[in-house]
């Protein structure tokens, strides 16, 4: 028992220690997701240590203060995703309807054929945005029917898992396809028309994770994060950022992106709403996001049921409030973390002037 221990014991130093790196190999990056599970397992060893080894030996110490201290670590990441924790967004219980944006984020996948599920979500809650992730041509002609309430459109069904498709009720402006950092991965950018007249510099993404069987490196998921977080900074506008980031909430690189934008999170002290994997309970963790400027408070964000994808669809409603909003802060950004996303952008050779940006006058 003592080897097994001692063994679970470096593991865990490992998986804690080794993300601190900034390594992009994908190995080294995944170890950002569990951290959940890492904390629990850390737990587990804890309990295992202190049940089955003598506590009056050395041995039992090292490895109790090891294992304490990264459950510690891990907790300090993942326990802003708590009600715990301070909320970053302010919640408002009430709002004039024209100032109301809902926006419902779904990574369809790409072989799942279950659409019906979708439209009745859609049905359900009615959003004024719907942003569909891995879509094709066939999710284009399923969906075709939601542009009799969703008229403004912008369309770019692929084959490749990286297919997008934007529905809206606002009218939009200045629509965008652009391909930043990779040839074949898509984002759209537009200027969408809330009924109040203002408007919205929206950006809906979803970079290609690091993977063996895709990019073996994190660098130009990230790279597409923080050019779009160097390019919102400056804007006085109202900002939206959504999709499927591929990368968890609690990452070096998306704890980047928000720090450079000064955009907010409004999971933070309301939970993980953790959207991928659909099919595995244990194996969850936040992959779909979304977050906004300080023009927005939270009316509700909701996990929705599965659609027979490998992601859960991601309910957010928003009111557009800028007095109530003001006050709300995000992470605070030093020189250090500039250099650091300036680095990232200029490896992958893309600029925040890559990222069209709607135009601002109302």
């Amino acid at each position: 028992m003592l080897i097994v221990i001692i063994i679970c014991t470096i593991l865990t130093v490992l998986v804690t220690v080794l993300p601190l790196s900034q390594q992009t190999h994908w190995i080294i990056r995944g170890m950002d997701f569990p951290r959940l599970q890492i904390m629990i397992f850390s737990i587990v060893l804890l309990i295992a240590i202190v049940f089955f080894l003598d506590e009056r030996l050395p041995l039992t110490l090292i490895l109790i203060f090891t294992t304490v201290l990264c459950l510690i670590w891990q907790l300090w990441w993942i326990l802003p995703y708590t009600p715990l924790w301070q909320k970053e967004v302010k919640s408002c219980n009430e709002c004039e309807p024209e100032r109301k944006l809902s926006i419902i984020t779904s990574n369809v996948l790409t072989p799942n054929r279950n659409a019906d599920a979708l439209i009745e979500l859609v049905n359900k809650y009615q959003p004024d945005i719907l942003v569909t992730l891995e879509s094709d041509k066939w999710w284009e002609k399923q969906l075709k029917g939601l542009e009799s309430v969703m008229p403004f459109t912008v369309k770019c069904p692929l084959d490749n898992l990286y297919g997008m498709h934007l529905y809206s009720k606002l009218r939009l402006h200045d629509q965008e396809i652009s391909f930043l950092v990779e040839n074949d991965v898509p984002s759209i950018h537009v200027s969408l028309e809330l009924r109040t007249g203002d408007r919205v510099r929206a950006h809906f993404i979803h970079p290609a994770p690091p993977s063996p069987t895709e990019n073996t490196e994190s660098a130009e998921r990230d790279a597409e994060l923080i050019v779009i977080a160097r390019s919102v900074v400056k804007s006085t506008q109202p900002i939206l950022v959504t999709g499927d980031l591929n990368d968890v909430a609690w990452s070096s690189t998306t704890r980047l992106f928000r720090k450079i934008s000064g955009l907010l999170d409004p999971r933070i002290g309301r939970g993980m709403f953790n959207t991928f994997h659909a099919k595995y309970p244990l194996l969850r963790w936040p992959l779909d996001h979304l977050f906004h400027s300080d023009h927005f408070t939270l009316l509700s964000i909701k996990r929705l049921p599965s659609i027979g994808s490998d992601h859960f669809p991601l309910f957010t409603s928003l009111a557009f409030t800028p007095v109530k909003g003001a006050s709300q802060e995000g992470l605070e950004s030093d020189s250090e973390d500039h250099d650091r996303a300036k680095e990232i952008a200029d490896e992958k050779g893309v600029s925040k002037k890559d990222v069209p940006q709607p135009n601002e006058k109302n």
